[in-house]
Order: C-alpha cells, then structure tokens, then sequence
C-alpha cells in the first residue's frame, strides 16, 4: 500500500498494532537507557561521555547516539521492522544531516527521541527519558514517554484513553477531575525551560522568558495588575516530561518557545488523550469569538493545560482556553 493510501485506510486494528509496538520499543529502550544511566554509577565516566553542541547546555551523549555502529535503540528497531511505509524523524537524525526539514509532513512519521532530558542525564537527575510519537496527517495520535530511572511509563492512542504505568487512567484525580482556579494562572503550577539560548541580549529569549517566568511568579498587583501569583514554578529539563505532568493533572500550565518536534510530540499525543489542551502560545485576542487553533508540530511556540472538570458556570473547554487567553500578557520566546 502506497502511503497516502496508508493514511486514508489506517483503521482501529492497525493502529492498536502500531501502539503495541511502540510500547514495547519504548520499553526495550527505557532498558537500555537504565543499563546506561546504571552503568555510570557503577563506573563513573569523565567528560568525554558528551560533548556540546551549540552552547554549554546543548549537549549530546554516547547514549543519544547508541553505538556507532548501530545508532540508538529505537531508530535500530524501527529500521528492523516492517516500516518501509513510513516516515521517521529523530533529534539525532536531524542534527547529523539526514533532514533539515523541520515540520512534520502530512505522511505516517515516526517521531523519536531516544533521550530527552540529556543533561538530567549527564548528572543522573532522574527527569530523563525515551520519547516515541507516530503521527498521521501530521498530528501525533500514539505517545510513549518511558522515564525508567523514575519506573514511569507515560503511553496513549488515539480513542483509548491515556495511561499511566499501564494501569492508571490520566489524569489521576477524576472522580471528578478538578476544574483550573478562578483566578488562574493564581493558584495553579507553572512549568518552564529555560531553553539553550543564554545570550544576554535586550531581545533574547533568555531576557524574555526570565520576564514572563517572575511575572507568573509576582504577586497579582505587580507589573500592572499582570503578576500570576502561582503556587509554584517548575523546570524538569525535559519538555517531554512537563507535558507528561500535565497529563497526569501535576502541572497546571506548561509554556514554552524553540521546542522541536522530538521534543513534544510524544507528550501532546498523550495530553491531548488525557483530555488537556495544547495549542500556540499566540491565541487569539477574543479568544470567545476566535477558535483557539489546534497545536502545529513545527510551531515552535506552545502553550498546555491540564485536563480539567467543569464548573455550574464554566464548561473544562472554556477554562481552558480563558487561561491560554491569560498568557498574551507575557512575552514570547522565539
């Protein structure tokens, strides 16, 4: 079958064989990753285990490339299965040459990332883990997120619910799931990363997002009236996680700008599923009359929000997109 064909008559049977799949890639990776990250304790290694990239805070692993023979575990599975009819897209790939294409096409892809949170992973801080998506017309529709130092396995496909170490649905308060505060973002938790670029420039990321990270902080009278007073901030070093947390209902609101596709396609499949919304972190100004657009891998700006309860007075949709209509008041990375 050609691979337009393929997207048009992918049915529920192919698609459960293709997530079973996926779990088990993800769990032989997850193995892999452990042994690894094991290994370290056991025999400590030098610096030379990495080297930096673009900065000092974008690196990469031996364990990102797997042997150099070989490749990681996951790009060497799916080479060995039957995917001829599909695309594939991973960091390491990408960074090496292979492709310099960065949004996702319209064909079934493959998106993986075989560790993310590479500098968790380098001073064995346990948010690290292996990040498998598949995508149809663009859109991932199957998440896998294995963080093995943690025992957490984070999976999802479309129309069967996400799932939580396999047995628990996300998100994990339902019974009824919580609607977002009143006063959101007050009251919530906020994620973010600091992200690889650090030059100190009026203009710079680093400068934009250090001025909306203390405004989400700042009491609601600061700045204007603009302050979010937050329980708190967090920064996993691993966007792939935060989503996941989202999932699992932890945080509240994960914002972010430069991600690529590897970096949170896994985590929208298994947020989106959970019931959460992402989307750009450009909404519309009347966010009432303008649909709030659906999340484009490629976009490189992201706003989510847990899954959330409705209210007598609010539908959980609503909510959620008052409080991504909230976040125009903060300046956007690039």
């Amino acid at each position: 079958m050609t691979i337009a064909g393929l997207t048009a008559a992918m049915d529920d049977h192919q698609l459960t064989e293709i997530y079973a799949f996926a779990k088990k890639l993800g769990k032989d990776a997850g193995q892999m990753l452990l042994d690894a990250a094991c290994s370290r304790i056991k025999a400590p290694s030098s610096d030379g285990n990495f080297h930096e990239k673009e900065s000092s805070v974008d690196i990469v692993t031996k364990t990102d490339h797997g042997s150099p023979t070989t490749g990681p575990a996951p790009t060497r599975h799916l080479a060995s299965a039957d995917t001829n009819c599909y695309s594939f897209l991973g960091e390491e790939s990408y960074s090496a040459g292979s492709s310099k294409q960065y949004l996702v096409t319209s064909l079934p892809t493959w998106i993986v990332d075989p560790l993310d949170g590479t500098v968790n992973f380098t001073h064995l801080f346990p948010m690290f883990c292996v990040s498998i998506a598949f995508c149809i017309g663009g859109h991932p529709v199957i998440g896998v997120i294995n963080a093995p130092f943690l025992n957490q396995f984070f999976s999802s496909c479309r129309g069967k619910g996400a799932w939580f170490n396999e047995r628990h649905q996300m998100p994990l308060v339902r019974n009824p799931i919580p609607p977002l505060p009143k006063a959101a973002p007050s009251g919530c938790t906020f994620a973010c990363e600091w992200g690889k670029d650090r030059r100190e420039i009026p203009e710079g990321n680093l400068n934009r997002k250090v001025h909306s990270f203390v405004t989400m902080a700042m009491e609601r009278n600061g700045r204007g009236g603009q302050g979010g007073m937050v329980h708190g901030v967090r920064s996993l070093g691993s966007a792939t996680m935060d989503l996941a947390y989202t999932a699992m209902g932890s945080i509240d609101i994960w914002w972010e700008g430069g991600c690529w596709e590897w970096d949170v396609a896994a985590g929208i499949a298994i947020l989106e599923e959970a019931g959460g919304l992402v989307t750009t972190a450009n909404p519309p100004h009347d966010y009432k009359k303008a649909a709030i657009p659906q999340v484009e891998l490629g976009g490189r700006l992201y706003l989510a929000i847990r899954p959330t309860g409705s209210t007598d007075t609010e539908t959980g949709l609503e909510a959620q997109h008052r409080v991504n209509h909230a976040q125009q008041a903060f300046p956007n990375p690039q």
